[in-house]
């Protein structure tokens, strides 16, 4: 283990941890090689590289979502809250509050915001009482989502609907929530608000983030550590300060060396 990642244990376990993990699709294809990673509690660890690099395939197999697309784990091992995950289904791996939000947001646009939200209790089944307080709860982050309740999601902005697809997550009550590109498609300025949000959770809540992101400058802004990945490997990693400063990032996105 490295120094950096020696450093990164100091005040606490990791809450998830990846050990040299390989993933393979349709039996022959290498999408990702040797990953490492880790993610400490109430920590934001962003996964940086070019379209293609790997990022989704880790959150995939990290959430148990890399067999839908005929993904499979072929060696390596995925610890989470100490315990080994790497063959758990999504709906375990949500029930003890591990969550992803996919690219893409997938709302279900022929349903309400506030019935989209509800869908991300499902699996706890609370009390009514509890329920209502969740909803309050996200509301609270969300307060547009508030005035969108009864507006039905396949209506509302790219923005909106990233915020309901975290909300929706935030409603099955999760420790670590993945967070698929969270920027695609929206304007900087709402990409700003999203990303505050996730700070105003990580900090208030003590949530942790690992998200897959393209748009490193923002990421960077907002992670406490930084993974940049390159066809299928980590090429560098540190904290966020060491990256942004650091040429890992033209390297991965230019092709330089």
């Amino acid at each position: 283990m490295s120094q950096a990642h020696e450093k990164l244990n100091l005040a606490s376990e990791p809450l998830l941890q990846l050990d040299d993990i390989e993933v393979i699709y349709e039996k022959v294809i290498f999408a990702i090689k040797h990953i490492s990673l880790q993610v400490g509690p109430q920590s934001i660890v962003a996964l940086l590289g070019a379209n293609g690099a790997g990022k989704s395939t880790i959150l995939k197999a990290i959430s148990g979502l890399a067999p839908a697309q005929r993904g499979e784990i072929v060696q390596g091992k995925i610890v989470y809250s100490g315990k080994d995950i790497t063959q758990a289904t999504p709906g375990q791996l949500v029930a003890q509050g591990l969550v992803q939000v996919l690219e893409g947001r997938h709302c279900f646009g022929h349903l309400t915001v506030e019935e989209n939200l509800l869908t991300g209790a499902f699996i706890r089944r609370p009390s009514s009482k509890a329920l209502a307080q969740d909803l309050e709860r996200v509301y609270a982050f969300f307060p547009r989502l508030k005035l969108l309740r009864k507006s039905y999601a396949g209506y509302t902005s790219g923005g909106e609907q990233q915020m309901v697809a975290i909300g929706r997550a935030l409603m099955a009550n999760p420790k670590l929530i993945l967070l698929d590109e969270p920027s695609m498609g929206l304007a900087p300025q709402i990409v700003e608000e999203i990303f505050e949000i996730v700070h105003q959770l990580q900090q208030t809540q003590g949530l942790s983030f690992l998200l897959a992101e393209q748009n490193a400058t923002v990421a960077l802004r907002y992670a406490n550590y930084a993974y940049v990945l390159e066809s299928g490997h980590i090429t560098h990693h540190g904290d966020a300060q060491t990256i942004a400063s650091s040429q890992a990032l033209s390297d991965s996105y230019l092709g330089g060396r």
